[in-house]
């Protein structure tokens, strides 16, 4: 595991009106999409587990996180950051339409949806309520609208929380024993406090070939591997 520097460079709050940090870094320690860090901030000495972070926007400097920032951090703290950890997003290199799903918050898909497009990739979302700032070309329907978008696609990634995962046959318009059209990923949101290093079981999850760890093992994981219907 690979231990950088960070420093944070400013705190701005994100479209649904949570404290974001932009954190400067080595490039190296930028996670890809899907990915996360660990992060502890040495000088605060009250912070007892290290922030599990996702990147919302990627710059040649660092980026921005996706997710509420410790109420203790501030302009200038310096950052521990381990990682980056867990298993991304893989999309196969003859994807051209790329449907997501954000059960909850789409800022831990964006990165993905920059990424797609850069690659001339066509790509919907499919999410309720607020919306992060999106770029013009990418198209954006309802949760419901999920069965119509995946006759659509040819790729689906989801952003879906460990707790919903027993719905997502139900959302995604699919019988008992129904079969999605198009290969499919999921990035679970579950709280990962030890990052795999002391197996704790918290963010167990239900596969086809056993339990395993949301920290290990994903949190991307290919949505047939998992038990969720």
């Amino acid at each position: 595991m690979r231990i950088y520097a960070g420093k944070i460079l400013e705190l701005q709050s994100d479209y649904l009106g949570r404290s974001s940090a932009w954190i400067a870094c080595p490039t190296g320690a930028i996670p890809a999409p899907g990915q996360y860090l660990k992060a502890h901030a040495p000088a605060i000495t009250g912070e007892v587990l290290p922030a599990t972070l996702f990147a919302a926007e990627n710059s040649a400097q660092g980026f921005r996180t996706a997710s509420p920032n410790p109420a203790e951090w501030q302009p200038g703290t310096e950052l521990r950051l381990w990682g980056p950890l867990g298993n991304g997003f893989r999309l196969d290199w003859n994807v051209r339409r790329l449907a997501l799903a954000a059960l909850e918050d789409p800022s831990r898909l964006m990165p993905l949806i920059v990424q797609s497009l850069e690659r001339g990739i066509d790509v919907t979302l499919c999410a309720d309520g607020r919306l992060p700032p999106l770029p013009a070309s990418v198209e954006v329907a309802p949760l419901n609208a999920m069965p119509e978008v995946l006759t659509w696609a040819d790729f689906l990634a989801m952003d879906a929380p460990l707790l919903k995962l027993p719905g997502l046959g139900a959302l995604l318009g699919l019988p008992p024993e129904g079969y999605l059209p198009c290969p499919a990923q999921v990035l679970i949101h579950a709280d990962m406090p030890c990052a795999g290093m002391a197996e704790c079981g918290v963010c167990a999850v239900p596969t086809r070939r056993g339990w395993k760890l949301v920290c290990q093992d994903g949190p991307v994981f290919d949505l047939h591997l998992l038990e969720w219907r």
